[in-house]
């Protein structure tokens, strides 16, 4: 498997449409123009982390109602009790209905880093994009290697939708700058070492997404790969 930003123009599909220009736009005129050009059909990937709590606010102010944005979240039933809490924070402050989609194992079958970070997640995304036609992500070029070339518009390929990064040039001090200069809600393990939170089996502290996996060689779940 590969990194979608890291796809070669080779490996794309020349019937793909043409991604407009979008690098020399700030996250807000990003998110401008993917709802300008997609809403009601956008979906946001939330995973409570401080990313999402840039975006989700961000969004709101766009949108104006914010029972009109499709923030989606995906459940593998191992979620920290922090990101359960931070989950009722964000529909408290932003007023946000926040669409589930079960990754949890249905046959119960305990839980695996391979396959609950992996087939059983890639196929709720698969789901909770089924009927739109872009999404947004919290991708950010300085969490990871494998994030790296990430644009602020990309062809979901293997989707056959638009992906937005507006955060793609992002650093970790300009998140909490604004998370400071709006007060708003964020996840609280990150005050605790965890730059990237996900499964509570899994997550560890750590820079980057160095505490993702950190026992195994996984660098992505599955959500920001294509099949080579």
């Amino acid at each position: 498997m590969r990194d979608l930003a890291q796809a070669t123009p080779a490996a794309v599909d020349p019937t793909a449409p043409v991604a407009p220009d979008l690098e020399a736009l700030d996250a807000a005129g990003v998110l401008a123009h993917a709802v300008e050009h997609h809403h009601p059909r956008l979906t946001l990937l939330c995973s409570f982390q401080k990313e999402e709590s840039v975006l989700v606010d961000e969004l709101i102010r766009l949108v104006g109602d914010p029972r009109a944005l499709d923030v989606v979240t995906i459940d593998t039933g191992v979620l920290f009790p922090e990101t359960l809490s931070t989950w009722r924070a964000f529909e408290e402050r932003y007023g946000i209905d926040v669409r589930v989609e079960d990754a949890t194992s249905p046959d119960g079958i305990p839980w695996t880093v391979d396959r609950c970070c992996g087939d059983l997640k890639v196929a709720a995304l698969e789901r909770s994009l089924s009927d739109t036609d872009a999404w947004i992500t919290g991708i950010r070029r300085e969490q990871a290697v494998t994030r790296a070339n990430a644009k602020k518009i990309e062809w979901d390929q293997q989707r056959g939708i638009w992906k937005y990064n507006p955060l793609a040039d992002w650093t970790e001090k300009d998140l909490w700058a604004r998370i400071v200069e709006r007060d708003l809600p964020y996840h609280p393990l990150h005050d605790q070492g965890y730059s990237s939170i996900g499964c509570a089996p899994c997550t560890q502290p750590g820079a980057g997404r160095e505490g993702r996996w950190a026992s195994s060689e996984k660098t992505e779940c599955g959500l920001h790969v294509i099949q080579s």
